[in-house]
This record gives C-alpha cells, structure tokens and sequence, in this order.
C-alpha cells in the first residue's frame, strides 16, 4: 500500500470517528477492523491480541 493511500484513509477514519462520536457507515470504531489493516497491508505488521488492537485504535483516532 502506498504511503498516500495509508494516510488518506487513516484520516477519513479519525475524521468519522470525531464527526460521528465514535462511529461511522460501516460501524463502531471500537469494534472495528480497519485501523488493524491499514497497518498490516502499509507496515506488514499483524495485530492479533485485543490489548494491541484497541491501543492501536486509540492512538490513531487521537
């Protein structure tokens, strides 16, 4: 994944989140999957325990 890609998505995520309170079309965002993908296809890291996932969400909507 480009690097453009990488970024443009993660802020259509975080400006949802704000907008929505936590939400967007697809869904909660604390119970969503694309934050975790985002970074597995741009960093090639997986994120399999729920610690990792949900400290990685909350950085990232910050």
């Amino acid at each position: 994944m480009e690097k453009e890609i990488f970024e443009k998505e993660i802020a259509m995520c975080k400006k949802l989140s704000k907008k929505n309170g936590g939400q967007c079309n697809w869904g909660e965002c604390e119970k969503c999957g694309v934050i975790p993908l985002l970074h597995k296809l741009f960093y090639g890291k997986v994120y399999e325990k729920i610690d990792e996932t949900k400290e990685l969400k909350r950085t990232t909507l910050q």
